[in-house]
């Protein structure tokens, strides 16, 4: 049994070049990443008792970043002090991430494999999983996965997309056909999920919900920001008990 969907691998391989291209195909996702960041930080700090405020803040944490792509969060998380290992299917996402990394000199551990290929490298404090589960072939399995590969007491970032009529709108028709700002075929809105459908998946695996928020753009300050609103993108922050 496998999560990797080798058709939604491709798309990402296609576009490998282009991950640390700010005005490339990824500039969605460089605009998208501070947001996310600081979400990240605020609930690490929070939940897992992260408080002191030097550099190296995380430097006791063990981070797993799922579907890494090129590194740009695994990155940040290295720069704060934690310990990254960084996972993506896709070889060539992996052969970028490591050529960036060794120009920003940073040590993070890339590797070419799924979440349930990875058992022999231990448990992890966190588990970043960002924009992922939309693409993925099994979901029970890709949430199982990832349960057996987090610490109890650790904690989950589950990031996706809602399947909503807004969402068929704005991250589809909007980001692809209109703003161009995503190459055409790059979500299948069928494979968005609810955020109660993904809470039912992370109880059934030992999850904990601890933060749900939305992530909404601002077209007037062109920059995103945190929501109540889940309708189009949102994140889930989860203990394992």
């Amino acid at each position: 049994m496998t999560t990797i969907n080798k058709e939604e691998i491709q798309k990402f391989s296609n576009l490998s070049d282009e991950w640390w291209d700010v005005k490339g195909k990824f500039k969605p996702l460089h605009m998208f990443n501070p947001i996310r960041i600081e979400y990240i930080v605020e609930r690490i700090r929070e939940h897992l008792n992260v408080n002191n405020k030097n550099n190296k803040y995380f430097k006791d944490l063990n981070i797993l970043d799922i579907g890494c792509g090129g590194g740009l969060i695994s990155e940040p998380m290295a720069r704060l002090g934690a310990t990254v290992t960084g996972i993506d299917a896709s070889y060539k996402n992996i052969e970028v991430a490591k050529i960036h990394s060794k120009k920003s000199k940073l040590k993070i551990r890339y590797l070419n494999k799924s979440p349930e290929q990875l058992y022999e490298f231990g448990k992890f404090d966190v588990i970043l999983n960002l924009e992922i589960v939309e693409h993925v072939a099994d979901v029970d399995l890709y949430i199982s996965s990832c349960s057996k590969l987090l610490k109890r007491g650790g904690i989950m970032f589950t990031a996706t997309i809602n399947r909503t009529l807004t969402s068929y709108i704005k991250a589809i028709i909007g980001a692809e056909y209109i703003l161009r700002w995503l190459p055409i075929g790059t979500h299948d809105w069928d494979k968005f999920i609810k955020p109660e459908e993904l809470e039912k998946k992370l109880v059934e695996q030992k999850f904990k919900t601890l933060d749900i928020k939305g992530l909404n753009f601002n077209p007037l300050l062109n920059k995103w920001k945190k929501s109540e609103n889940l309708s189009v993108n949102y994140i889930i922050c989860s203990e394992k008990i």
